[in-house]
C-alpha cells in the first residue's frame, strides 16, 4: 500500500478551502432565510389588506343599506356609531406605542 504524504502548506491549504467553502454555504443559508421571511412579510401583508377592504365593504354595503331603506333612529345611530367605534379603537391601539410590545434582538 502506498501512504498518502502531505506537507503542512498542504495540510493548510486544505483547511483553508474548507473554511472558505463553509462560509459560503452559511452565507447563502442566510440569503435564502431572509428571502424567505421577505416573502412571507409580503404575503401577511396582502392577506391583511385583502382582509381589510373585504370588512371594509361589508361595512359600507351595510351603511349603505340602513341608510337608502329605513335611516331612522337607533338603526342609523348603530350602523354608523358601531364601525366608527371599531376604527376609533385600532387606531388607537396601532397608534399607542408601548416598549413592552416592542420585539427583542437575538444576538
Amino acid at each position: 500500500m502506498t501512504t498518502i504524504s502531505l506537507s503542512a502548506v498542504e495540510i493548510m491549504a486544505g483547511l483553508g478551502v474548507l473554511l472558505v467553502l463553509f462560509m459560503v454555504w452559511r452565507a447563502g443559508s442566510r440569503r435564502a432565510k431572509a428571502a424567505a421571511e421577505a416573502a412571507r412579510s409580503g404575503a401577511r401583508f396582502m392577506s391583511l389588506a385583502g382582509r381589510v377592504l373585504f370588512s371594509a365593504g361589508l361595512i359600507v354595503a351595510a351603511q349603505w343599506l340602513v341608510i337608502t331603506q329605513a335611516g331612522t333612529g337607533w338603526l342609523l345611530l348603530a350602523v354608523l356609531g358601531v364601525p366608527a367605534l371599531f376604527a376609533s379603537y385600532t387606531l388607537t391601539r396601532a397608534l399607542t406605542v408601548s416598549t413592552r410590545d416592542m420585539p427583542r434582538r437575538r444576538r
